[in-house]
């Protein structure tokens, strides 16, 4: 098989299962000489539970996300990649990261953890990774557990 992905997102999310999806993402982009580009979606759902929402619990967010994400970028580089970069959004990340940011970016390969939900919202809402698999254009890699070398 021929197939080499030019442009890689990594959904982040704070998870373990998203640490993992980090290392395999740098893994394949070093084999492939592709770009890699880390992406965290800031889930504005959370935000409809507090009644008197302000642009300080998004700007909260956003520094946050920032922050993970930069660190992770320096991770990335010192694992050899110099192609790197880092997008923050808002909205919902199970419609954002396959409809939008891999259109937007021709991405060829999304990678993200298995999430963490437990069934009953699974039940209400659907997992991330679910819908990333459902509506992506791409291949997705769905990273359950960290494998030893």
């Amino acid at each position: 098989m021929g197939l080499n992905y030019k442009n890689i997102l990594v959904a982040i999310d704070g998870s373990k299962e998203a640490d993992w999806a980090f290392n395999k993402g740098i893994e394949i982009a070093k084999r492939n000489d592709a770009n890699l580009l880390l992406v965290h979606v800031i889930d504005t759902r959370s935000f409809a539970l507090i009644e008197a929402y302000d642009t300080v619990i998004g700007d909260r967010a956003e520094k946050l996300a920032k922050d993970m994400l930069e660190n992770y970028k320096t991770q990335a580089m010192d694992a050899g990649l110099t192609k790197v970069q880092y997008e923050i959004e808002f909205g919902s990340p199970k419609i954002r990261i396959p409809r939008d940011l891999a259109k937007k970016h021709t991405i060829d390969l999304i990678i993200c953890g298995a999430t963490g939900m437990n069934v009953v919202e699974r039940f209400f809402i659907g997992s991330v990774s679910e819908h990333i698999t459902r509506y992506a254009h791409c291949d997705v890699l769905i990273i359950r557990t960290e494998k030893e070398s």
